[in-house]
């Protein structure tokens, strides 16, 4: 009998919940993410740059990490220097000359500069290009914070921090942790950058476009 799409959903939601309670009973990697919100907030109060890379899904992640830095996520504070190495220009023309493998890399080759950071997404911990981006950085005296879903990893190898989500079988139950674990991150910054709130309490500044104060931010 073909399996009921209700139960099916059910299962997947069920699924989800066990990674993140298996997450939520792991004091190292909480520790971890700790760690991480306190590398990215002093980069950035010292006005360093944060970079972040990853393919496909974790390209996205690393957008959506870059852009509420630079934009908004819950405070209405000063812009905060973030990209995610994502343009098109770049990334074919690297791709089309020097190989998919140095896409990441020649980016912060051509930007990275000592004191800045790079977030390194891969839920595998061995994509080439997100290897090889961190060896750059960490060569070129950036520090290298690995996001990935695998205990031990070439990735870990080439950063100071390691944030590890195992999510079991699949890849997208570790990009369902990713993106709390990027959410908990920029709340660090918020809190560790601008000190006028902590994480988790609503804004208490002027309200977004289409808002009131308090009130999730619609743009993303």
């Amino acid at each position: 009998m073909t399996k009921d799409p209700v139960d099916h959903v059910h299962q997947t939601l069920s699924d989800a919940s066990v990674a993140l309670h298996d997450l939520l009973g792991n004091r190292p990697a909480q520790e971890a993410i700790a760690g991480a919100g306190q590398l990215l907030s002093t980069a950035l109060a010292a006005g360093r740059r944060v970079y972040s890379c990853g393919n496909g899904g974790s390209m996205c992640d690393a957008m959506h990490f870059a852009e509420e830095l630079s934009g908004r996520f819950r405070l209405d504070r000063p812009a905060l220097a973030a990209t995610a190495i994502s343009d098109p220009g770049h990334l074919s023309c690297v791709a089309n000359d020097y190989g998919y493998e140095q896409v990441f890399s020649r980016y912060i080759e051509a930007h990275g500069q000592e004191g800045d950071c790079l977030l390194a997404i891969s839920t595998s911990g061995s994509s080439k290009n997100v290897v090889r981006a961190a060896q750059v950085a960490r060569a070129r005296g950036l520090s290298v914070i690995a996001l990935t879903g695998a205990p031990a990893s070439v990735l870990a190898d080439h950063s100071d921090l390691v944030v590890c989500t195992p999510g079991g079988r699949f890849a997208d139950r570790v990009q369902e942790l990713h993106i709390k674990v990027i959410h908990i991150l920029i709340e660090l910054v918020e809190a560790g950058v601008f000190q006028s709130t902590t994480p988790g309490m609503a804004n208490p500044g002027r309200a977004p476009s289409g808002g009131t104060a308090g009130q999730p931010n619609s743009s993303s």
